[in-house]
């Protein structure tokens, strides 16, 4: 049956589109939005969606690390989303050999099916991290030189770098059938939200639920950035566009910062989501050095107990730079070469639809409890990580 459909889609005037990690928060929403368009889709994942598939949109379930699997997806597509990726945040980080099997064979085995089978347009989602790593960025561009791989502070801004630099190096590769040659281009977004985002917004919704959530840290003037998950889907159907002839390839062998284009201070960003659903915004601010210390034993910890107990970090040494270090960049070469104009967003329907699921704070606390409940949590945290501390003279 699923042979039959992809006959039918290639046998089709409309051009198959393939997304591989289509069925994601992102990836199914970018296939709504080219479907619209009039394109046949193909998701390519290791799970099956979530929700139910519209006609013309079909979904082969493999490993993007067994080449067999992507050649066999790949035949008769036109073009290549490529947006699977693992370890990105949470314990994730900390399972090297599977970042490793994904971001950089997975991305090898894409390159080389597209080559073998004629695919003319490739469009890889990178990330923020092949630049940075830790270090203050303000408003830079992509003249930025990457990130050397030693420097990076976790394995998936690693191999994510690796990935991205295979994929544009690719770029202008003769196709094996002689129809022309690989055209690439690579996406570099900032953190992804919008209502029913799974990866970010439930972990942080459930940190504040459970009270976990009593403290910020790092500069209050520090700014990062975020894109809606629109807005990405907007840059990634652009950026495909301008890969074809008729765009004269503009976008080829080339790479784009994509976010909001709103720099803003991270706990700031969650505030509407904090207090719409109720809790109270905390008050007390501790350094990052601090919190980047914390973290650092969390992974020691993680690494130690992680095989028999595969606890989720409170966070981890990226998530801390990520969120406590300015980074932002511009979006001029987007907008200029894409004509990407990304449209303007608000938490207010994330809060939405958190509540319409049962989310929410019914009944707040008194100030005064609030204060003796932050400072014996504060107090607790302190005392985990000064019980790692050596003992002067021992």
């Amino acid at each position: 049956m699923l042979l039959g459909l992809l006959i039918e889609m290639e046998n089709a005037s409309a051009e198959t589109i393939l997304i591989i990690g289509g069925c994601g928060y992102f990836g199914f929403r970018l296939a709504q939005s080219l479907h619209k368009r009039g394109s046949r889709i193909v998701l390519f994942d290791a799970v099956p969606p979530n929700q139910e598939l519209l006609q013309d949109i079909g979904f082969v379930q493999g490993d993007i690390c067994d080449y067999a699997q992507v050649e066999k997806t790949i035949k008769g597509v036109a073009c290549v989303f490529h947006i699977a990726s693992y370890g990105m945040s949470g314990r994730e980080q900390l399972n090297r050999s599977l970042i490793e099997a994904v971001n950089v064979q997975g991305t090898q085995n894409v390159l080389k099916a597209c080559v073998e089978h004629g695919v003319s347009r490739l469009v890889y989602t990178s990330t923020f991290n092949v630049v940075f790593g830790g270090q203050v960025i303000e408003n830079g561009d992509e003249s930025l030189p990457y990130l050397p791989l030693h420097l990076h502070p976790d394995h998936y801004s690693r191999t994510k770098s690796v990935a991205e630099m295979a994929v544009l190096k690719a770029n202008g590769t003769a196709l094996k059938d002689g129809s022309g040659l690989l055209r690439t281009c690579a996406l570099r977004p900032a953190g992804i939200y919008g209502p029913g985002e799974q990866r970010h917004l439930p972990r942080i919704v459930g940190y504040i639920e459970k009270g976990i959530f009593r403290f910020v840290y790092g500069d209050p003037s520090s700014l990062v950035e975020f894109v809606h998950v629109d807005n990405l889907v907007l840059a990634h159907e652009l950026a495909a566009e301008a890969l074809t002839p008729e765009k004269k390839h503009r976008s080829a062998g080339q790479a784009y910062f994509i976010s909001d284009g709103r720099p803003v201070n991270n706990f700031e960003f969650f505030r509407p989501l904090v207090e719409g659903l109720g809790y109270p915004f905390p008050e007390l601010r501790l350094p990052i050095s601090l919190i980047y210390f914390f973290a650092f034993l969390t992974e020691m910890v993680h690494h130690l107990i992680g095989p028999f107990y595969n606890f989720q970090p409170l966070l981890t040494r990226t998530e801390v730079y990520k969120t406590g270090v300015t980074h932002y960049f511009s979006m001029d070469k987007a907008k200029t070469e894409l004509g990407y104009q990304p449209q303007e967003h608000s938490l207010d329907e994330v809060v939405q639809w958190f509540r319409s699921r049962g989310h929410g704070r019914k009944h707040q606390r008194s100030r005064v409890g609030r204060l003796l409940r932050d400072i014996v949590f504060v107090s607790a945290f302190f005392a985990v990580v000064l019980s790692f501390l050596p003992v002067v003279g021992s």
